[in-house]
């Protein structure tokens, strides 16, 4: 049984809450820091994905990304929508589509669900991961200022390559691309591929 929440420190983009759980007899104060989810998209144009190369303060380095940003823009956002106890995800997805537009200028026609990435207990950070297999081209991304991304079609062999090489630092999304990727029967197109050759 969990307690009322209780925000200790709220910044921009993270807050600390504090609660009290009971288990049987026993109450603990639990701690843990939150931000608002994320969406990464995996766009996908027959035997090609989409992927993004940003520059990363966080790494001082360019990056391998899939496709994403935030489900709220703030936490005041996020903790209004955690307390109408609505489902996230139709709001991810439209936030997914935003990202989708205004990222690498798509316009998403068609998109799936295809996994939340739970980050732990201590720090709250979901990610939801997208296919999108139909979509319109736009004639440009429309970035925010400050935003240096470049996009780059590449071959699902390619993809998993640049996942496995560590040109993917965002370790969650390395998971999750290599697990979809695993399904979609890469495994045995790479395998073919190498045999040919």
């Amino acid at each position: 049984m969990t307690g009322q929440e209780n925000i200790v420190y709220q910044g921009k983009i993270i807050e600390v809450v504090q609660q009290t759980r009971k288990t049987g007899d026993t109450e603990k104060l639990f701690e843990f820091a939150r931000r608002s989810p994320g969406t990464r998209l995996i766009i996908r144009s027959d035997d090609k994905i989409l992927l993004t190369k940003e520059y990363r303060t966080e790494t001082d380095n360019w990056d391998f990304r899939l496709p994403g940003g935030k489900v709220f823009d703030t936490l005041e956002e996020y903790n209004r929508f955690l307390s109408s106890g609505q489902d996230i995800l139709p709001q991810a997805i439209e936030a997914a589509k935003k990202e989708a537009r205004e990222e690498v200028g798509i316009e998403v026609e068609e998109i799936n669900h295809v996994w939340t990435s739970i980050n732990g207990a201590t720090v709250v950070w979901d990610l939801f991961y997208f296919e999108v297999s139909k979509f319109k081209q736009l004639p440009s991304q429309n970035l925010e200022a400050g935003e240096e991304i470049e996009t780059s079609w590449v071959t699902l062999a390619k993809a998993k390559e640049i996942a496995l090489s560590g040109q993917m630092q965002e370790d969650r999304s390395v998971a999750v691309l290599l697990r979809y990727l695993h399904s979609k029967g890469v495994h045995n197109l790479i395998r073919i591929v190498t045999q040919k050759s």
